[in-house]
Parts: structure tokens; sequence; C-alpha cells
């Protein structure tokens, strides 16, 4: 069942949301869980992670597909008489980069998720049609890379700018309830689902044995939370922005955002000052927090001197930033102009090779073969991400060159005084067809 392709039911019912939610973009939707039906818990239940790890109830995808349709059928008379119980989640902490700081994760039950994923196919409809073009992070059809390449497009087209790299202080945990109901109103009335993303608002957390419940925030982790931070960060600064914010300006800017990570440009060096001042009043009103050390305006504007003649004395440089894993800089193209490039940013760079790193440490004795799968699918994945945009080969190599190091460093341990030589080594690469870094962008990142 879990392989089931999505019933034509189920598309033909969203598509009928999304075409009312178009028409009456004022409309408050009342009546949306009777499109929730035993067909459409099926496809919720299809779309669902099921290799995740187990929730606080410790089931497994096995346990609950063994009597699929009477769980599905339970779940959906429990949800729609009020009397289903959002379970807590449980808490796991995992690395947030390469130091000690670490971001919390919510593991929800199985059943939950599945919940989660029929409500969120109810409501990605709606806020389909509300949320703004600059919003890339958890939608349909929209990726990281096309986040990137709106940067790059929209720095270049401008010449440069003066960018308000943005970070938002805990901004999973410290969401306000109040003012995420009263947005979500403005669209959605319907009692049972209403109802429901209250009761999980309100789950209690478990960590450590011990239970609490927040007044404040949404787990990460929970399949429901990224649509209720877009809805949140939609009002919150999408529309200011669009609406409030660049009716005053002198000059042009634009706003790229991804979940709750997102940057500003601004041709005018006024504007963007005038913006960061009111920055933290503007989020200090929803109970949001502007990180003081890690918001930042950069001056990433073109630079002036001719980039055929060598730098002389204390020239002036345009700064860099970090976003969505890359670093965006200025540099000389093949043609001799100057160009925004992108690279693997450094603290994900050394993240990933100690993450691999470890990884054969701890499964060096594993046979070859399939220490060779495992190694082609972490290549893969890395090329996946850092290599959808133009400009990165040098760092994908890199990677690469420091992942075999690494790999015959530990298969050298593998018993004592079975060193590894570099001569086996390279006679083992020539044998095995391992990915390779690609060459051009991919047709996926280079999509509008």
């Amino acid at each position: 069942m879990a392989g089931a392709q999505k019933p034509d039911g189920v598309s033909t019912k969203q598509q009928r949301i999304a075409e009312l939610a178009k028409q009456s973009p004022e409309m408050g939707f009342t009546s949306l869980n009777h499109y929730l039906d035993l067909e459409w818990m099926l496809e919720a239940y299809n779309r669902t992670r099921k290799d995740g790890a187990p929730g606080v109830d410790g089931q497994t995808e096995s346990d609950y597909g063994l009597t699929l349709w009477d769980n599905l059928e339970s779940l959906l008379g429990r949800a729609k008489a009020g009397t289903y119980f959002a379970p807590p989640v449980r808490r796991v902490h995992i690395p947030k980069g390469t130091g000690k700081e670490t971001r919390p994760l919510g593991i929800p039950t199985l059943e939950d998720k599945v919940l989660q994923r029929a409500v969120v196919m109810a409501l990605e409809p709606i806020y389909e049609q509300d949320f703004l073009a600059c919003s890339y992070g958890f939608r349909p059809g929209r990726s990281a890379h096309m986040a990137l390449d709106a940067i790059w497009q929209q720095t270049m087209n401008m010449g440069g700018c003066w960018l308000l790299d943005v970070d938002i202080r805990k901004f999973f945990d410290t969401l306000d309830h109040a003012h995420l109901r009263a947005m979500l109103c403005q669209r959605v009335r319907d009692g049972v689902l209403l109802r429901l993303i209250d009761k999980w608002l309100k789950a209690g957390v478990l960590e450590d044995g011990n239970l609490t419940y927040p007044e404040a925030g949404t787990p990460q982790g929970g399949v429901i939370s990224p649509l209720l931070s877009n809805v949140y960060l939609h009002y919150v600064l999408d529309v200011w922005f669009e609406q409030v914010v660049k009716p005053r300006l002198k000059s042009r800017a634009f706003l790229v955002r991804y979940a709750d990570d997102f940057v500003m440009g601004f041709a005018c060096e006024e504007d963007a000052r005038r913006v960061l001042d009111v920055l933290p009043k503007r989020f200090g009103k929803y109970g949001l927090t502007i990180h003081p050390d890690k918001t930042r305006l950069v001056p990433f504007t073109r630079p002036r001197r001719d980039p055929r003649r060598p730098r002389q004395g204390a020239e002036a440089q345009p700064g860099s930033f970090d976003f969505l894993g890359f670093t965006h800089y200025w540099s000389v193209s093949k043609k001799g102009n100057w160009v925004v490039k992108r690279k693997t940013a450094g603290s994900r760079f050394h993240r990933a090779v100690k993450k691999i790193g470890a990884w054969f440490r701890l499964n060096r004795h594993l046979p070859l073969t399939e220490q060779i799968q495992a190694f082609a699918r972490k290549l893969q994945g890395h090329y996946d991400y850092y290599g959808g945009v133009m400009g990165n080969l040098r760092c994908l190599q890199r990677f690469r060159h420091e992942a075999v190091c690494l790999w015959r460093k530990w298969l050298s341990r593998r018993k004592r005084g079975g060193q590894f030589s570099w001569e086996r080594m390279n006679k083992l690469l020539r044998s095995i067809r391992l990915p390779q870094p690609p060459w051009w962008v991919s047709p996926r990142a280079a999509s509008p």
C-alpha cells in the first residue's frame, strides 16, 4: 500500500481548494475537514516518511501497517470527533555545526505524522495562493537552489548591493502561539483543523524522561511545523516587506527567504540601514528576536577597480556572506568580468568531512563492497546539493580528495600492520566507479 500512486480524488480535491483560495483571497475556509476521508488519509500515509525514528510510543511502520485500514479509519474518526490526543514529541539534539552547539529536534509518533500530513495537504493549496515569490522553503516545486539562483540574479542585476544577512534567534522555539492562531484564522476557520493544530502546539515535549509543556514554539521535525513557520513569517516578514517597506525605499530592494533563513538586498545603503534599525522592532512585536552578533550589513557591492588590473594598495574589497551552505563572493569570470560566485561554506565543508570521517571510523569493519556502495551514496548526496550551483567544482574535488584520504586512513587501521598504501588505494579507485563532481550546473538548479 505504501507504494500506491496518488489517488485522483485527492488531487481533484486539492485543485478545488486551490481554485477557491485563488478566486477569493480574503475568504476564510470554514469547512475543510469534509475533504478528509479514508482515501485522503491513505494518501497522507503514503506521503509520510516511514524510515524515521519512532516517537514516544515506539510504534514503527511495520506495526502500524499490519492493520492499516482500521488504523486510518480510527484516526480519522477521532480527529473529526475531537477525541484525538496529540502525544508528546520525543526531543533529541543534533549537531548544529562544527562546534558544540546543537539543534533540538522533535520526533512525533507515526500516527501523529500521518494526521499532520493530512492537515498539511488541506492547508497547502490555500497558502500556496497567498505565499509570495520571495519564499522558497518547504514549498512544492521550490528548492534551496532556486533561492540561491534568485539571490544571484538579483545581485547581478543590481550590480551589487548592500546585503542584510539576518539571523532569527531560536525561531522554532519562540514562535508565539497567540499570533499564529490569529494569522491562521484569516484563511482557515474550520474548527476541526484549528483544534488539531492547537493540540499539536500544546503537546508536551519528552526529553531525558522529563515531560514539559512549552508555551511557545513548534517542534522542529514535526510534519506541520514547516507550514506553520511559513505562515508566520509570511505575515510578519514577507507581506510587511512588500507592502510597507518597499514603497518607502529610495531605490530597489529584494528579499529571499528559505524557512527562517533570509537575506535582504538594497541598492541604497541608507535604505539598508533604515530597515536594519526597524527590523528588531518589527520582529519583537511578534515575539521574535534578531541575533545581534549574527545579523550584519554586508557591503556586497561590485568592485570598482578594473578586473584586469592587479590590486594596488589598500583598495576596499566587497564583503561576502553565507546563505544555505554557500559563501557568496565577487570574483572575476573567464571573460574578465566581475561576477558573483558561490562555493561551499567553510563550516559546512568541515562538517561534511568530519561526518564522513566518523562514518569510516565506525564502519571500517564492514566488507569493502559495502563500504564502496555507502561511500558512493554519500558522495552523490554531497554533489547533488553542493554541485547544484556553477563555480563550485574546486570545493567538490577537494571534498572528494579529503574523503578518500580518510577512507584510506581507516582502511589502514582495520588490523595491525595492515597499512593500506596509496598504491593499493589508487588501484582500488581505478577498479570501482565512484561519482564524479559535476562540471556544469544541474537542470534542476537551473530551473526558474
